[in-house]
């Protein structure tokens, strides 16, 4: 009987237990679940997350918008006083606006576009769909005629001096002049399929059996208009990808689409030929740039200097780049960087610098992306910043003075790796200042002469304060706006707490952050989630104040959710982002390491009940989760997701996961990896997504259907890549009531409208 009543009793607990860890959830949970999606927090409850700043074209100040609970204030700062004003009468515009219109116009919910400043400081604008001038002086309103211009072809272009109309005809190059219309073919071998003066689009849809690729338009003059370039499109061996669209409600069958997308290894491509046309001779001159696919095809620009262009490409497999300088004149070529890698080479950028006779580049051979430059004249290159931080994009180039200005993360040893800080550097003596010393993140815009910038000042756990600088010395000229989140405070909410470890190479620390619901009870147990995008091309990491609520959603229905950035993704160091290359089945592994540190540090984390999801290379990761730690991830929700590298577009599996393609393809695939299913998982795909098309979801539904594992699919007919509107919704809450159900173990409301 004792032991019969120690049994009963240990049941109870545990049923206690259960109920008390797995409350019911009410209409109420979702409202306040629904509360922090964007649509209904942005500038609604939440303010002034981040500000955009609004340059006038005359470089006479910028204009923003500063909200609060009651509605929008226009606002502006003048370059010659510094000073924040509204940019109008609020009252007084609305007054007018309303008689024009004949409907009542709040003055605090104006929707104003495209506003300009005239010569003599009154104010263009646009207002549903019509232009109008305000007198800010007199509060006088007047419909402005929009000016009539002419309807440009796209099929053509005029030469920069006007003398000559490029157009395409009968697949071939032709010039026209403007003086005697007179016509001259500039090409002879062009045909169906292998087409001049033409380009490439990603989503070039063909429909039907024998559809035909959008007729496509592209050259490019030289400055002095003697030289054309352009490109031949050959697609006479490229396959397609195809998909099939059943959401047509007129339509009885569905419409076959197809698009041109190599894969991984493809050589039955579209491939693009750089081809160059001399104005004055009306002949072809021949280069030895090469002809490549789609996905590294050559790109070029013409420089200030007359028949003088420059080159870039990569070879396929991404570990070699090169910068040339061509000569239309004489037909000289000659290579002016050589950028090698023995792993890839991503994100690679130059600028060609006329008035300085160099070319500025950023490179991570160092180990670090770093900026250098080379000498047009002496072809010498040179370092022009040294340092174990990373350049994470070049915001402004003055060229008069010789100043370059950047965004980098990891320079201040004090501040996150992760937020980015403004820098300049004069490119002559190559002395780096920084201009932005608040030891948070910063997210800029410079005006359009480069003399001032707007700076977007935060972090996940600092309010934003947007303010206007003086480039040269970053100095604060002005405060344009401060986020207000006091309603979302009232409502319990918390900052996301940021949480740092050691990765799985036992010495880089790594960074994450997670988010409670703000009915969050430290006595209770709960579920966690990782919100994954381990995509070496990208980070997850919220720097920023306005990705805060981005989790919270989610949170409140009873989860801790989590994002870290492992060892692989991008930011950091070279060697860092290396550890994804050609084993991107293993990027999980610092993030399993995190839950588990998670869950050491706070009882309140329930290491049992794991669950996971992502979208597109996150919703590789997810199925990635499920099946390769399928005793640790319990549940996940992959959407959109390159399951098998092998059936995607060629570019980033080749960039990530190496060429030519190889066994790592095969035992990272989801697919291969089907038989391992443990847990719940719902894949979902949008059935006309072009850019990862859903043949690889199908795929792996197919596989797991034959290794008689139970899951579940979600097809949404009519959506692409991203769901848009009501099928957004209807997603998401799917999502949400997945987790809850099959994680938290409570019984979902599905009558909830979004």
């Amino acid at each position: 009987m004792k032991t019969i009543f120690k049994i009963s009793t240990f049941l109870y607990c545990v049923l206690f237990y259960v109920k008390v860890n797995a409350q019911e959830l009410t209409k109420e949970d979702y409202e306040r679940a629904k509360s922090f999606m964007f649509n209904n927090y942005n500038n609604k409850t939440a303010f002034n997350l981040y500000t955009t700043a609004n340059w006038f074209k005359d470089n006479s100040g910028v204009w923003f918008i500063d909200y609060n609970l009651k509605g929008k204030t226009y606002k502006t700062v003048s370059f010659k006083n510094k000073k924040v004003t509204t940019l109008f009468n609020h009252n007084k515009l609305a007054q007018e606006l309303s008689k024009i219109v004949d409907e009542t116009i709040s003055p605090l919910n104006l929707s104003l576009s495209n506003v300009e400043r005239t010569k003599d400081g009154n104010l263009e604008f646009k207002f549903k769909n019509n232009f109008y001038t305000f007198n800010v002086e007199k509060n006088n309103l007047e419909t402005k005629e929009e000016e009539k211009k002419e309807e440009e072809n796209s099929f053509e272009s005029t030469s920069p001096d006007g003398n000559w109309i490029a157009f395409s005809k009968n697949y071939n190059l032709f010039i026209k002049s403007t003086n005697d219309d007179k016509e001259y073919q500039l090409s002879f071998d062009g045909d169906k399929n292998y087409e001049y003066a033409s380009y490439y689009g990603w989503y070039d849809i063909m429909e039907g059996e024998n559809g035909e690729r959008p007729k496509r338009f592209f050259v490019d003059w030289s400055k002095d208009s003697k030289y054309i370039a352009t490109s031949v499109v050959d697609s006479r061996n490229a396959e397609k990808m195809y998909l099939l669209d059943y959401s047509i409600d007129s339509l009885y069958k569905p419409k076959l689409l197809a698009y041109y997308r190599g894969s991984p290894g493809d050589t039955t491509m579209v491939h693009i030929k750089p081809v160059f046309f001399n104005i004055e001779t009306k002949k072809e001159i021949s280069t030895k740039l090469p002809t490549n696919t789609h996905i590294n095809s050559v790109s070029v620009r013409f420089s200030e200097k007359s028949g003088i262009l420059f080159a870039n490409y990569a070879e396929r497999g991404f570990q070699t780049e090169y910068v040339k300088k061509i000569d239309l004149n004489n037909q000289k070529e000659e290579t002016l960087i050589t950028e090698t890698s023995e792993t890839n080479i991503d994100n690679f950028e130059f600028r060609v610098l006329d008035k300085q006779e160099k070319i500025v580049f950023l490179s991570e051979r160092s180990g670090w992306r770093q900026l250098y430059s080379v000498d047009l004249k002496t072809k010498e290159t040179k370092a022009i910043t040294k340092g174990e931080y990373y350049i994470n994009s070049l915001e402004f180039i003055d060229q008069e003075r010789g100043v370059i200005y950047f965004l980098a993360s990891g320079k201040e040893t004090s501040n996150n790796p992760y937020h980015q800080q403004v820098y300049k550097v004069d490119f002559k003596k190559g002395k780096t200042t920084l201009l932005t010393p608040e030891n948070l993140h910063h997210s800029v815009s410079f005006s359009k002469n480069g003399d001032y910038f707007v700076d977007n000042i935060s972090s996940i756990n600092a309010p934003t304060r947007t303010v206007l600088r003086a480039s040269k010395t970053g100095k604060i000229l002005a405060e344009l706006t401060s986020a207000n989140v006091d309603h979302a405070i009232s409502k319990g909410w918390e900052t996301p707490e940021v949480f740092s470890l050691i990765a799985k190479d036992k010495k880089t620390t790594i960074y994450g952050a997670i988010w409670k619901p703000t009915n969050f009870d430290s006595s209770k147990k709960y579920p966690i989630i990782d919100h994954t995008y381990t995509g070496p091309h990208t980070q997850m990491f919220p720097k920023t104040f306005d990705r805060g609520f981005m989790n919270q959603s989610l949170a409140e229905l009873g989860f801790i959710v989590m994002m870290v950035d492992g060892l692989g993704t991008s930011g950091r160091s070279k060697a860092f982002h290396n550890h994804s290359y050609k084993n991107m089945g293993s990027n999980l592994e610092d993030h399993i390491l995190a839950i588990k540190h998670l869950a050491k540090k706070y009882n309140w984390i329930d290491i049992n009940k794991v669950g996971i999801f992502g979208h597109s290379a996150g919703g590789f990761d997810t199925g990635r989760a499920m099946l390769a730690y399928p005793d640790f991830y319990k549940v996940g929700v992959a959407s959109s997701a390159d399951h098998d590298f092998r059936m995607e577009k060629a570019w980033w599996p080749e960039m990530y996961q190496g060429w030519p393609v190889d066994s790592t393809y095969q035992s990272v695939s989801n697919i291969t990896n089907a038989k391992n299913l443990k847990g719940k998982l719902l894949l979902v795909h949008g059935g006309l997504d072009d850019n990862v098309n859903p043949s690889a979801t199908f795929k792996l539904a197919e596989e797991l259907i034959k290794n008689d594992k139970e899951f579940d699919l979600l097809i949404i007919p009519s959506q692409r890549h991203g769901y848009v509107g009501d099928y957004r919704s209807y997603f998401i809450k799917k999502r949400w009531n997945y987790f809850i159900e099959h994680l938290g173990g409570r019984t979902p409301i599905w009558n909830i409208k979004l």
